[in-house]
């Protein structure tokens, strides 16, 4: 018997558990990958999930912090 473990040839996921949604781009703060495309991701094949996860970097910059809080929010209103 051999002490192998059966690993699926497909591309992983890119979820570091830090599951937050930035509420201005709609994107996971901790993966950047859509509601749509978190949703999709078991039902995509290899190169579309490739595709997604050359893309993610990009996203990154688009996640400006907020500052301030409560207060500043109601003043950009």
């Amino acid at each position: 018997m051999t002490n192998m473990v059966w690993k699926r040839n497909e591309v992983e996921s890119p979820c570091v558990q830090l599951c937050v949604v930035h509420t201005a781009e709609r994107i996971c703060t901790g993966c950047y990958r859509t509601l749509d495309e978190i949703s999709r991701w078991s039902k995509m094949d290899s190169a579309e999930r490739a595709e997604i996860m050359e893309e993610l970097p990009s996203r990154k910059p688009r996640l400006a912090k907020r500052r301030g809080g409560r207060a500043a929010r109601q003043k950009q209103s």
